[in-house]
């Protein structure tokens, strides 16, 4: 009874400490105008599409009570002599750091992939290059793939199992798309070779 009574307490403490350091983040963040970042970095919209209200900065406010909650956990089961439950939680309370790291790669990679892409698009516009718009988006979306391998190359989950996969996936869906593009728009490929690489006439004929 003393150890289950000293466990309840532990919770107790740990569960308001929780309460108030989620607060505490999700108020630094904001004044830190990192919500601005993560909304210009479309993080924000991703989330709402999925049918939240919530946004990227009280995502990490949650990260961070979580972080607390499984602490006071483990200090509650280690006073009730629970190894095996403790341990367990240990390996929770180390990947959740992980998790806050990715999450921090995928919102600057994210906004890095966004400005990548205007810059493109804008260099292309003013090139007077007509698929400025279609360039800028894989510009974008190439940046993005490296970043989300690099989150979860991070996050070391399956043992390099899920990168590879994924890899396999997207070189899948590149060459699939470029035999679509080769065999079903054979002119427009040409004729976009030409107006990018145009033939030099001229030293030919000498």
């Amino acid at each position: 009874m003393p150890k289950l009574a000293v466990a309840a307490a532990v919770l107790l403490v740990g569960w308001l400490i929780a309460k108030a350091f989620r607060l505490s983040v999700v108020k630094a963040l904001r004044a830190l105008n990192f919500h601005v970042l993560t909304e210009r970095a479309g993080i924000d919209g991703f989330l709402q599409q999925g049918g939240t209200e919530r946004d990227t900065v009280d995502l990490f406010g949650w990260l961070g009570y979580a972080l607390v909650i499984l602490a006071s956990l483990i200090v509650a089961f280690n006073s009730l002599d629970l190894t095996q439950a403790t341990d367990l939680l240990g390996k929770l309370l180390l990947f959740v750091p992980r998790l806050l790291v990715a999450l921090l790669v995928v919102v600057f990679g994210s906004y890095f992939a966004r400005f990548a892409g205007n810059a493109v698009q804008s260099y292309c516009r003013g090139a007077e290059i007509s698929e400025a718009e279609v360039l800028g988006r894989v510009m974008q979306y190439g940046v993005m793939v490296f970043v989300v391998l690099l989150a979860i190359d991070h996050l070391d989950i399956g043992g390099g199992l899920i990168q590879q996969t994924f890899l396999i996936l997207l070189t899948g869906i590149v060459v699939a798309l470029a035999l679509a593009f080769g065999l079903g728009a054979r002119d427009r490929a040409a004729a976009l070779i030409e107006r990018w690489f145009p033939r030099d006439d001229g030293k030919r004929s000498t």
